[in-house]
């Protein structure tokens, strides 16, 4: 399935700017207002976003960062874990040395002692000792129809430990480099999934920000050839984290669109209405945790395909 009702998400404890990710996330920007101030507009920000999700029958796991070690992207828990339908969970090497403290053995014990049935437990963090990364699903964008991997390459996202996890999922990986420009010279993208969302009948995708003509070709072909309707969107919308989406379902198989309000507001009519035909949209207001974290709404939600059990918001 390409979407999944159950999906976990990592309330704040310590939420903040992190100088190390700063290196390659141009997204995220300094503040000058007092930490607690951001970690409470976080709190609230992530509460607001539950909520709406709750709303429309979402299933929602809540878990609490534990407060030490200080994590300030605990928020942004797609990036060290995924699950498959499968029963494989897997872990994943992180450029940052602060945020591979965000990998947490209860989170996948709770799981476990929830009845999802986990098969198999893949660590590939051992790629961080050769400074080789592959930040989850926010590295990757999956067509888990079609067996596709979708990767822009970074300072985040390597092939080597890609092409290795493509093996053990038995995925095809469609890999290409996508560009922004910051102070006037181009720069990778970090993230895949910021450029880039795939649901259930649709594709968002900047194709704009893939420079090389043929890997541009390649990408469309690949979504157009697996019945995709694709919606392309602007550099400048793009930077508002119009790419930073993801469907999901609630208990009685309705389909959403997950974006930021900001995101959503940078989209243009029928580009809403495209997207409206197949799903419905939530779009929560999450300004704090865009700008200082660099990240937006798909960042925040972890999805859960294993099979078995359900766990409810705690």
């Amino acid at each position: 399935m390409q979407t999944t009702d159950t999906i976990l998400m990592v309330r704040p404890a310590n939420f903040g700017f992190n100088a190390e990710t700063a290196e390659n996330n141009f997204y995220q920007k300094k503040d000058g207002r007092a930490e607690d101030e951001i970690r409470e507009l976080a709190r609230k920000e992530f509460d607001g976003f539950v909520a709406l999700l709750k709303d429309q029958r979402v299933n929602v796991v809540v878990v609490g960062d534990s407060k030490n070690p200080a994590k300030p992207d605990a928020v942004f828990p797609n990036n060290w874990f995924s699950t498959h339908a499968d029963g494989k969970l897997i872990l994943y090497p992180m450029f940052s040395t602060i945020r591979r403290q965000e990998r947490r053995k209860d989170i996948v014990e709770g799981l476990i002692h929830s009845g999802f049935k986990v098969n198999e437990i893949l660590d590939l963090s051992f790629f961080e000792d050769s400074g080789q990364f592959l930040e989850g699903t926010g590295s990757m964008v999956l067509d888990h129809e079609a067996k596709v991997i979708f990767a822009c390459f970074s300072p985040r996202t390597h092939r080597v430990p890609l092409d290795y996890l493509a093996k053990l999922l038995g995925y095809k990986v469609i890999g290409f480099r996508a560009e922004q420009e910051v102070n006037g010279k181009l720069g990778p993208i970090y993230h895949t999934n910021v450029m880039m969302h795939i649901g259930t009948d649709l594709a968002v995708v900047c194709l704009d920000s893939i420079r090389k003509a043929s890997e541009k070709q390649r990408v469309q072909e690949t979504l157009t050839r697996s019945g995709k309707k694709v919606i392309p969107i602007t550099l400048k919308q793009k930077s508002s984290f119009a790419g930073n989406m993801l469907e999901v379902s609630n208990d009685g198989g309705e389909k959403f669109t997950v974006m930021s309000l900001a995101a959503l507001e940078s989209l243009n009519v029928g580009q809403i209405q495209s997207i409206e035909r197949y799903t419905t949209i939530i779009s929560p207001s999450i300004p704090t945790i865009e700008k200082i974290g660099g990240g937006s709404a798909r960042c925040m939600m972890a999805e859960i395909f294993l099979p078995g059990g359900r766990m409810t918001a705690g």
